[in-house]
């Protein structure tokens, strides 16, 4: 099983969860390297994750955060892949609400939510300035993905300061073994004590 880190806007930095499982706590994990963390281009992220889903016919299951969630759904509804077995959707932005930085993110709007080909979760923080829990419940029906609330921990970013995020570790341990995807020994050990 191979894990697919899809970061938002600027990627992850050293201090968000996504960089802690990807380093130490998720065994095969690779992060997608599109050219355009900070100004995002639509087209370039879904390449980004087509070539990272690419380098192995092994199944995989794809992680994001923020934005990549939205680049994850729209690659899952136009290219997809059978290898790809689930997507794990953490605090994606309303693209409807005004802290959307549309300037910014001109060819991440006017994304058509629809329903995903493959099982997901989308997780959402009762205090995010980029999407209320009301949007997170519009974008999980639209997506027709059950939604986990964890709380007001903000965007669960590195702001958040969640570390290795224990809870979204047990939360993807637990989406996993819906799949019948279970981790095997050692996965799990350092990071969850620190």
């Amino acid at each position: 099983m191979r894990f697919i880190i899809v970061p938002g806007l600027d990627g992850s930095d050293q201090n968000h969860w996504q960089s802690a499982w990807e380093s130490g706590w998720l065994p095969n994990a690779t992060r997608i390297s599109p050219a355009s963390w900070t100004h995002p281009d639509r087209d370039d992220w879904i390449a980004a994750i087509s070539n990272a889903i690419a380098l192995s016919d092994e199944p995989a299951v794809l992680i994001a955060h923020s934005l990549g969630c939205h680049a994850v759904a729209h690659w899952l509804t136009t290219v997809g892949s059978p290898t790809v077995r689930g997507a794990f959707l953490v605090a994606p932005p309303d693209p409807l609400a005004p802290t959307f930085p549309v300037d910014l993110l001109p060819t991440f709007t006017n994304l058509r939510a629809t329903s995903l080909p493959v099982p997901a979760l989308l997780i959402a923080s009762d205090n995010d300035p980029y999407c209320t829990v009301d949007a997170a419940t519009r974008l999980a029906a639209d997506w027709e993905v059950p939604l986990i609330t964890t709380g007001s921990h903000g965007h669960l970013n590195s702001d958040s300061n969640l570390g290795p995020w224990p809870y979204g570790q047990d939360l993807l341990t637990s989406f996993l073994a819906g799949l019948g995807i279970g981790f095997g020994i050692g996965l799990g050990t350092g990071l969850r004590s620190g």
